[in-house]
């Protein structure tokens, strides 16, 4: 058994399966509708909150998972052995999931060894991080060990996002250092980055072909880079822009995934992102 359990929130976009592997529980966010509330992964797929968001008139909410749904998550870690979790979640700047998991740790502080880490990132970003520290965790690493090494990754972590459009994130309020694209949201094809975990502008292109080469060329220009993933907002597109990158980053060195109701609530319909860590 473990000594060490990974806790994340649902935003982190890992698989139930990649999950299930590597022995981390994910916490879900809700997600609403009007109405109509949604626990994030429970009873709201990816799938079905794309068609859900293109059929509503009004953008969905998001909020952080409740204090004791963390509760729960470390004390099912501690009964099934564990002596300590460590919990990655979405940057604190776009979420209050982080004052949720806080106030988790110090209820359980008597129990078992909690330590809570901002990543400063999403989506991919953020399942990179946490896919190392549980292969950490599994390689038998203490959680000084490992936050040691999420220090070093948390700075290392890069995420640029080509968007559709900027009108969710207006709506939602996360437009951050963006907001001077607005002007011209309707002429553009906006791209940002959240490598610092707050929403800033990167560039801006014409057309959606002219975004995604600008985003391959970005990833090309970062150096020696690990770990990258292309992750996805339901784009119909997104074949053609892995073989667009394919002849630096192969398919089969490309974790590649969907981004869920969290993040694709702010980002819109058809959003295409890249994450990576910067080589050492």
């Amino acid at each position: 058994m473990q000594a060490v359990r990974i806790v994340s929130d649902s935003s982190c976009d890992l698989t139930q399966e990649e999950a299930d592997r590597h022995g981390i529980e994910i916490v879900p966010l809700s997600i609403r509708f009007g109405a109509d509330e949604y626990t994030d992964r429970v009873d709201l797929s990816v799938e079905d909150f794309y068609k859900k968001m293109a059929a509503a008139d009004d953008l969905p909410e998001t909020a952080a998972p409740s204090p004791g749904a963390f509760e729960q998550a470390f004390r099912r870690a501690k009964d099934a052995g564990a002596t300590s979790v460590v919990c990655i979640n979405i940057s604190s700047d776009l979420s209050a999931t982080m004052q949720s998991a806080l106030a988790a740790a110090k209820s359980v502080g008597d129990d078992i060894d909690v330590r809570v880490v901002d990543s400063k990132s999403i989506t991919s970003g953020l399942g990179t991080l946490v896919l190392v520290a549980a292969e950490g965790a599994e390689a038998g690493q203490s959680p000084d060990e490992i936050l040691t090494t999420l220090d070093d990754l948390i700075e290392r972590t890069h995420v640029l996002g080509a968007l559709n459009t900027l009108a969710n994130l207006k709506k939602g309020g996360r437009i951050g250092g963006a907001q001077a694209m607005l002007g011209s949201m309707l002429s553009i094809k906006p791209i940002v980055d959240i490598s610092t975990g707050i929403v800033e502008e990167a560039g801006k292109q014409r057309t959606r072909k002219k975004s995604l080469v600008w985003l391959y060329d970005k990833m090309k220009a970062a150096g020696a880079i690990e770990r990258v993933a292309v992750y996805h907002g339901d784009a119909p597109d997104i074949e053609e822009f892995l073989d667009l990158i394919a002849p630096t980053f192969p398919r089969d060195t490309v974790r590649v995934g969907k981004i869920g109701a969290v993040i694709g609530t702010h980002g819109g319909p058809e959003i295409m992102g890249a994450t990576w860590l910067a080589a050492k």
